[in-house]
């Protein structure tokens, strides 16, 4: 019997697509809120000159071509898994390479290997809200260097306003094939308590979070949760 292939959809291949067409200018800001019109900004990742960092679920890689061209690492690995997504993000921001490595890989396979390279980790909205946290953490400490740092956000609560879930269990939430059929796929939106616990169980110390209140009220805002936490040094 001939060997049989399984594709997974692109559920990202609609995401970005838009905007893509029509701004492909680096962004003036880094905002790590949900409506990304407030709230602080790369200052929270520290000193990044000369340091190694690394976007966990980068999209069209917006956030990382920012650090590349107003801050001075080493370099920004780019990561995300969609194809679509890293199509897009190579045809905005290739050029900037090799400063910007835009890398199209699974995010856990990835920091398993890359064991104590990255200075720095971070995720807008990206990989950590849609990755189970018990594999995704423990590849992120392991990823670091020793005293490297790991920093987040991620919503506060649902779309809907419904609180966020006491214990480490996804939700379904509505997404679409590359063809436009309705699907689903799983997101984690985690009370501040359980993040904690699973960065605790991951081997990371020093643990912040932060609730970033939205900026106005409407429909599908939200308050903006942002954690950071440490690799022993």
């Amino acid at each position: 019997m001939g060997r049989v292939t399984i594709t997974t959809p692109d559920l990202w291949h609609h995401y970005g697509r838009i905007r893509a067409a029509t701004d492909r200018a680096v962004p003036e800001a880094f905002h790590w809120t949900w409506s990304q019109d407030g709230g602080p900004g790369p200052e929270v990742l520290g000193g990044l000159t000369g340091l190694c960092v690394g976007d966990l679920g980068a999209g069209t890689a917006r956030h990382a071509a920012y650090l590349v061209t107003r801050h001075q690492p080493t370099q920004v690995t780019a990561l995300d898994a969609s194809p679509a997504q890293h199509a897009m993000a190579t045809d905005l921001y290739g050029h900037l390479a090799p400063r910007l490595r835009i890398v199209p890989s699974n995010v856990v396979d990835h920091l398993h290997a890359m064991t104590d390279t990255y200075d720095v980790l971070y995720s807008v909205f990206g990989a950590v809200d849609f990755t189970e946290p018990q594999e995704l953490l423990p590849a992120a400490s392991a990823a670091l260097r020793p005293g490297g740092r790991l920093v987040f956000s991620t919503l506060a609560h649902y779309l809907s306003g419904a609180p966020a879930q006491p214990d480490a269990v996804a939700a379904d939430i509505p997404a679409k094939t590359p063809d436009g059929e309705a699907t689903t796929m799983r997101r984690w939106v985690l009370q501040e308590h359980v993040w904690t616990k699973l960065l605790d169980e991951a081997g990371f110390t020093d643990i912040s979070t932060n609730v970033l209140p939205a900026a106005e009220a409407g429909p599908r805002t939200a308050d903006t949760l942002l954690v950071m936490a440490f690799r022993p040094a």
